[in-house]
C-alpha cells in the first residue's frame, strides 16, 4: 500500500520532475516508510511506500528492470504474487527482490496488458516501456485502489490522490456542474470519470488505459461480474456452502504479509464471519478493534455488544476504542483533509479516529466492507423486488435518490443549475444495459461498479491511508463478487438482507450477532448536530469563499440553519451536513 504519482509528457519536452515532486508530500501518509523518484525523459514517476511486503529496499519503488525495460510505481498488494512468481520462473525469468511490485512487472512483460486478469488482488499502476514510451495505467477489478488523472494539451499527470495533482500545479480547479448534480442527487456519489473538480478525472475501476508516445491513448474494461442465472449451486444451503468457501479463500488470502494482520470488527455480521473464518483457519491471538461514540439526539454511539460477543467466543486481542467530544471535533477538520473528493458519510469520521489508533498496533487490517453492495443488504433493494425492468429506474430512483430532481431548483443557485436529470439519465444508461437479469440485479450492479466504489470503497482507502494503514477487504474479492452476482436476488434479499450470507454464517458465527438488527457504524455527532459542531458547519457555509461560490441559496441555507437536524434526504441523511461537507473540502483544498 502507497502512494503514487507521475507525470508524461507528449510535446517533446521532459517531464517537470518538480511537479511530480510536488505531489509526494500529500501522499506521505499513503507511505510513510520511504520516498522514491525517477525520470527518463518525457516520464517522471514518484512514489511513497508502505512497508508491507518484502521490507527491504530492494523492494523499493519506482521499481525498474533494467533488462526488460520497464520502470513502474504501484499501490495495493496482490494476493497471489507468491504463485504467480512460481509461475513466471518456469517461464525463464529471475528476480532480485521478493516484492509483489516485481512479480507486476514481470507479468507485464509476460502477458502485456493482459496480466491484469492474472493478478489478485487491490491495485492502482503505472508501467513504463523505456524503447517506446508507452505507458500502461491500470486499476483493480473494484476500484478498491484510486488513480486520479489531470490531462492537459501535451501532458497527462497521475497520482493516488486528488490533493497530490492539485499540489502538482496547473489544474482547472473549476466545479464540474454535472459532478455537483451528482453530488447533490446520487447519494453524494460522482461516478467515474468525473469528479467534483473539472480538471480532475479518476480513472473507472476495471479499467487499463494504455498511453503512447504521442498522447494517443486506448482504454479497455478487462472485468464485469455478470448478474445472470447460470449454471451455479441449484438450492439454497448450496449457495450458502458455496459462498463459505469463497469468504474463507478470500479471508486466507489476504493474511499474506511480513507484517501482522488486525480486522476491524464492528459487531456486525460481516466482520465477525472474518474474524470466525480467520479463527478457524487457525489465526490464534488476532487483534480486533472497535469503535464508539458519545450518544447524542437519543441514539447510541456504538455496538460494542456485539463485537465484545464475537471477541469473547473468538480469544481475540479486542481493543475497544471509545472517543469522547474532546477526540470528535478535532478529527472533523482532519477528516475532511483526508478526502480526495468530497464525502458526506459521517462514517468517514469514525474510520479516521479508528484508524488513528489501529495504526498504533498495526499495519494492515481486513475489514467487512463491500458486503452490503455485493449481497443487498440495504434498504432500497427489497422494494425493487417485485418491480418490472421497464419500472426500474423509477423505482432505484425513488428509494435511492436525496432528493428528486425538482427539488434542485429550490435548493442550487441558478448558475450551477441543469435542466436535465443526470443521475436518472446515468442510471437509466447503467439499468438499460444487458447482463441483469432483474431489476435488482440491475441495482446491484449498478451500486457494485459506481455506488460502492466512490462511497464505502473510497471512504475505508482515504482514512486507513490517513494514517498509514493497508485496510484489505474479502467480500469484494472479485471471484466472491462474481459468485454474489449469480446468486438469485430472492436469496439476497431473504431474511431482511443478505440472506444467504447468514445462512453462510449459521453455525459459525454465534446467532445473537447473525439474527440482530442490521446496524451501522454510528456517528451521532454528525446525524445530530449541535453545539460547536453546528457552529462549525456554520462557519462554513457563511464563509467568505462559500459566500463568493453561491453553489446553494442563500434561503435553503438559512432554513437548514435554523432547523439542522429535520431536513433529511431520502436515506435519512443530514441535509445541512451535506451541504457543510462539500464547502469545508472545497475551503480546506483552497478551491
Amino acid at each position: 500500500m502507497c502512494g503514487i504519482g507521475g507525470e508524461l509528457r507528449f510535446d517533446g519536452a521532459a517531464a517537470d520532475g518538480d511537479a511530480v515532486r510536488r505531489m509526494l508530500p500529500c501522499l506521505e501518509s499513503r507511505g510513510p516508510d520511504g520516498a522514491g523518484f525517477w525520470q527518463r525523459g518525457p516520464v517522471a514517476l514518484g512514489h511513497r511506500r508502505l512497508r508491507i511486503i518484502d521490507l527491504t529496499e530492494t523492494g523499493a519503488q519506482p521499481m525498474t528492470d533494467e533488462q526488460l525495460g520497464l520502470t513502474m510505481v504501484f499501490n495495493g498488494c496482490i494476493y497471489n504474487y507468491q504463485q504467480l512468481r512460481e509461475e513466471l520462473r518456469g517461464y525463464g525469468y529471475t528476480f532480485f527482490s521478493t516484492s509483489d511490485t516485481e512479480v507486476i512487472l514481470k507479468a507485464y512483460h509476460r502477458w502485456g496488458a493482459d496480466c491484469v486478469t492474472h493478478l489478485q488482488g487491490m491495485f492502482a499502476f503505472a508501467i513504463v516501456e523505456h524503447g517506446s514510451g508507452t505507458v500502461m495505467l491500470a486499476r483493480d477489478r473494484l476500484g478498491i485502489k484510486p488513480l486520479y488523472l489531470a490531462e492537459t494539451p501535451g501532458r497527462l499527470r497521475f497520482a493516488s490522490t486528488l490533493p497530490a495533482l492539485l499540489a502538482a500545479g496547473d489544474v482547472d480547479t473549476g466545479l464540474d456542474k454535472v459532478a455537483l448534480q451528482h453530488y447533490m442527487t446520487f447519494h453524494s456519489v460522482v461516478p467515474a470519470p468525473r469528479t467534483i473538480v473539472s480538471g480532475v478525472r479518476k480513472l473507472p475501476p476495471a479499467t487499463v488505459r494504455i498511453v503512447r508516445a504521442d498522447g494517443t491513448s486506448t482504454d479497455r474494461v478487462y472485468w464485469e461480474a455478470s448478474f445472470t442465472r447460470g449454471d451455479g449451486p441449484s438450492g439454497r444451503q448450496e449457495w450458502a456452502a458455496a459462498l463459505q468457501e469463497k469468504l474463507r479463500i478470500a479471508v486466507e488470502r489476504r493474511m499474506v504479509a511480513d507484517v501482522p494482520v488486525g480486522v476491524l470488527l464492528s459487531g456486525g455480521i460481516d466482520s465477525s464471519f472474518i474474524v470466525a473464518l480467520l479463527a478457524e483457519h487457525g489465526q490464534r491471538g488476532l487483534t480486533t478493534f472497535s469503535i464508539g461514540f458519545e450518544a447524542a439526539g437519543g441514539e447510541s454511539g456504538d455496538e460494542f455488544a456485539y463485537s465484545d460477543i464475537i471477541a469473547k467466543q473468538f480469544d481475540t486481542r479486542h481493543h475497544q476504542i471509545r472517543i469522547g467530544a474532546d477526540r470528535f471535533l478535532p478529527a472533523v477538520e482532519r477528516t475532511v483533509a483526508a478526502m480526495s473528493e468530497p464525502m458526506v458519510s459521517h462514517d468517514c469520521i469514525a474510520f479516521n479516529l479508528l484508524s488513528e489508533d489501529v495504526s498504533q498496533h498495526v499495519k494492515v487490517v481486513q475489514s467487512g466492507q463491500g458486503a452490503d453492495e455485493i449481497l443487498a443488504g440495504y434498504s432500497w433493494y427489497p422494494p425493487l423486488a417485485q418491480v418490472s425492468r421497464d419500472q426500474a429506474v423509477d423505482a432505484y430512483a425513488r428509494e435511492f435518490f436525496d432528493r428528486p430532481h425538482a427539488e434542485l431548483a429550490r435548493q442550487l443557485s441558478p448558475e450551477w443549475l441543469i435542466d436535465s436529470d443526470v443521475s436518472r439519465a446515468f442510471v437509466a444508461s447503467s439499468f438499460d444495459r444487458s447482463g441483469a437479469t432483474e431489476a435488482v440485479d440491475a441495482a446491484l450492479r449498478l451500486d457494485s461498479q459506481v455506488m460502492l466504489v466512490d462511497d464505502p470503497v473510497k471512504r475505508v482507502d482515504n482514512m486507513t491511508m490517513a494514517w498509514g494503514l493497508e485496510a484489505r477487504v474479502p467480500f469484494l474479492d472479485h471471484e466472491l463478487v462474481e459468485l454474489a452476482a449469480a446468486c438469485p436476488p430472492d436469496l439476497k434479499l431473504a431474511q431482511g438482507g443478505k440472506g444467504v450470507l447468514k445462512d453462510a454464517a449459521r453455525g459459525v458465527v454465534p446467532d445473537e450477532v447473525i439474527d440482530r438488527t442490521k446496524g451501522y457504524f454510528p456517528v451521532p455527532g454528525i446525524r445530530h448536530l449541535e453545539g460547536p459542531m453546528l457552529e462549525k458547519v456554520r462557519d462554513a457555509l457563511h464563509a467568505p469563499a462559500a459566500r463568493a461560490r453561491g453553489l446553494f441559496r442563500a434561503e435553503y441555507v438559512d432554513a437548514l440553519l435554523a432547523d439542522p437536524n429535520t431536513p433529511r434526504t431520502t436515506l435519512g441523511a443530514n441535509q445541512l451536513w451535506q451541504l457543510a461537507l462539500l464547502e469545508m473540502w472545497l475551503q480546506d483544498k483552497g478551491i
